[in-house]
């Protein structure tokens, strides 16, 4: 399970109003770059993830990567629960993450904000812990499980430029390659996403 101080470890404080970011879509050359660490928690770095953490509730997303706004840079952003019933707003994130443990194995059936209306099950580590820096530049450990654990392996995926459909085999994605072939024609010669 998650350690109690999480929370505290991840509170945002929006101090202006964020914009919307663009999310790529897949044939966009930057899913597929390993992105660069963080190495300073600057102004404009916090004003990103805040543009982020608003991104991800705009589009219906539980994550987003730095990489699928354009930024190939070591952040993403969580939050499973917002969307639920009763659930407020509480967005994890991850600076410079690193996993230090991984338990078990469990298949589940993921999308993604970058590869729209495409799922399929994958398999990924059932139990994990992380290690990160908060938007603060302060280290914290999350030691989780089932769809949170999910959550940021799949995240993680995309700073290291792989995709969920990465993970699923070729035979099964014979079913999805006329739509990812549509989606890939939304990106002009160089790779870039032109909507």
């Amino acid at each position: 399970m998650i350690g109690r101080n999480y929370k505290k470890n991840m509170e945002v404080d929006m101090i202006r109003e964020p914009k919307l970011l663009s999310v790529r879509i897949i044939g966009d050359r930057v899913l597929s770059q390993k992105a660069k660490p963080i190495e300073n928690i600057t102004p404009e770095l916090k004003e990103f993830i805040e543009d982020m953490i608003y991104s991800m509730y705009e589009t219906d997303g539980i994550g987003l990567a730095a990489t699928q706004v354009g930024e190939s840079i070591r952040v993403f952003v969580v939050d499973i629960e917002w969307h639920q019933e009763g659930c407020s707003k509480n967005p994890l994130v991850f600076i410079n993450p690193k996993f230090t443990f991984f338990e078990g194995e469990s298949v589940n059936e993921e999308g993604c904000l970058s590869i729209p209306g495409v799922y399929e099950k994958v398999t990924r580590a059932e139990k994990v812990v992380i290690e990160a820096l908060n938007i603060d530049g302060e280290k914290f450990t999350i030691d989780t499980d089932e769809f949170l654990a999910i959550a940021m392996q799949h995240e993680y995926d995309h700073l290291d430029g792989i995709l969920f459909i990465d993970k699923v085999p070729k035979l099964k994605m014979i079913l999805h390659r006329k739509c990812i072939k549509e989606l890939k024609q939304t990106t002009d010669e160089n790779g870039v996403n032109i909507g």
